[in-house]
């Protein structure tokens, strides 16, 4: 896989970020043609050859049509929430677990781990499976809400203001339980740690992350702060830093910031899964950079996405504080640092590499990777929804999450996409008031010395 642009010394196959500072990204495009899908559960090659006697059949003539910023948004959100569902079920699990329990690499929505989810441990009494969302998907509607709320850009404050409130006082439909229940009673005990501190300790919410578990579940649902900055990499970076900041510290709060820019810079209307990965290595800092990079170096050298996983958990093992064995996490797991990363992100900005932005090769490359694979496909889903749309998310999937999940799945895109659009004329509205005020400032004569005197 080469590119026509500038590379990331010693990064194959992914352009140089200082190379690249601003959009749009018209020189990232890929200098082979881009894989196209086939029918539901084909394998191809990166190159596009299939590898079944079932051939990919070619793209339509003409150009193609680029995705409005609705279709994306609603693309961006479908695709996470699809991903997720897909991904539940082997939650955890070793890809070679996956293959046994299912006699394959997963292909679709399957049912869940055990027979007896009800009790087995170490998941009960969650019904993980059969197109049931969890929690990563909750967590980015509930997201969406205080935005439908705030009407406007978001801040630690507006979580402990909105976000804390709807988890503890709403009862919802928590497909996983079968039930209608509270937020609260689903989610991680990570995310638990923002009712905790905010609503019962009154901690400064700009602050609150700190001495919570640094995992991957601010960023798991932040691709709603990537939509509502759409196209604005930076802006979303910045956003989702703030906001993280009342549930994260370290490297999970930069993922945070990371994934939205990600997101983000996927609404570009010539991006590219490379474009998008310039815009994440650009931002990230830390080891979350030196992750991503590695892991994308790995994912420029893939010639079969089935067997991307293994060269994908190798690169970014040096950087993954939990271990070999996800269940039993290092005694060093989960602990503030300068020098590591969630494993996460890296993995789904590789599997985007790897699938070239298709969803179905992307997300599926995503679940079968195992480990805490519904993340990384909530992760990969969305930024493969939002560089192509919703129609990118295969139709059989998102109609069989919706019912058993009992959600709209397309209303949370498209309300969020009419709050982007509002937000943006503030911006603009902000921007000119801002511009007048500097113009008339910079228009007084500099005060000299000698009138100074």
């Amino acid at each position: 896989m080469t590119y026509t642009s500038e590379r990331t010394p010693g990064v194959p196959g992914v352009p140089d970020p200082q190379a690249t500072q601003v959009l749009p990204v018209t020189t990232l495009k890929p200098t082979v043609t881009p894989v196209t899908s086939g029918p539901p559960g084909t394998p191809v090659t990166p190159s596009g050859t299939p590898r079944t006697p079932d051939a990919v059949r070619p793209a339509p003539p003409g150009p193609p049509v680029t995705p409005s910023l609705e279709d994306r948004a609603v693309g961006a959100l479908v695709g996470a929430a699809v991903g997720d569902a897909l991904g539940g079920p082997v939650e955890g699990r070793t890809p070679e677990e996956i293959v046994k329990r299912h006699g394959g690499p997963i292909e679709g929505i399957v049912g869940p781990f055990h027979d007896d989810w009800r009790t087995a441990r170490p998941l009960a009494p969650y019904h993980k499976g059969d197109g049931h969302v969890t929690d990563d998907t909750l967590m980015t509607h509930a997201l969406v809400r205080v935005y439908e709320s705030v009407r406007d850009h978001l801040d630690a404050y507006d979580i402990a203001d909105h976000l804390v409130p709807d988890l503890i006082g709403t009862p919802r439909w928590i497909p996983e339980l079968e039930a209608e229940a509270l937020p609260l009673q689903r989610i991680f005990l990570a995310e638990k740690w923002i009712v905790a501190r905010l609503h019962y300790g009154h901690a400064d919410p700009r602050e609150a992350g700190v001495g919570n578990i640094v995992n991957c579940g601010a960023a798991m649902y932040m691709a709603p702060v990537g939509v509502v900055n759409a196209g604005n990499p930076d802006r979303a970076y910045a956003e989702a830093l703030d906001i993280a900041g009342a549930h994260q510290s370290s490297y999970g709060r930069e993922a945070a910031g990371v994934f939205a820019a990600a997101v983000a810079a996927a609404f570009v209307p010539e991006a590219t899964p490379s474009s998008v990965v310039v815009q994440a290595l650009r931002l990230a800092k830390d080891g979350t950079r030196a992750a991503i990079e590695a892991v994308c170096e790995a994912a420029a050298a893939v010639d079969d996405p089935a067997s991307a996983g293994v060269a994908l958990r190798a690169a970014v093992a040096p950087f993954d504080t939990v271990g070999p064995d996800y269940r039993n996490p290092s005694l060093g797991a989960r602990r503030p640092s300068r020098l590591h990363s969630v494993e996460e992100l890296p993995i789904a900005l590789g599997m985007l590499l790897v699938g070239r932005g298709d969803y179905r090769t992307t997300v599926l490359g995503s679940v079968n990777y195992g480990r805490d694979c519904d993340s990384i496909a909530t992760m990969s889903g969305a930024l493969a929804g939002a560089l192509r749309g919703a129609s990118a998310v295969p139709d059989e999937w998102s109609r069989e999450v919706a019912r058993a999940s009992r959600l709209d799945l397309q209303a949370p895109g498209a309300a969020l996409a009419t709050v982007a659009r509002e937000i943006f004329t503030r911006d603009r509205a902000r921007a000119r008031t801002h511009e007048q005020a500097f113009t008339a400032i910079s228009a007084i004569p500099a005060m000299t010395e000698a009138g100074a005197r």
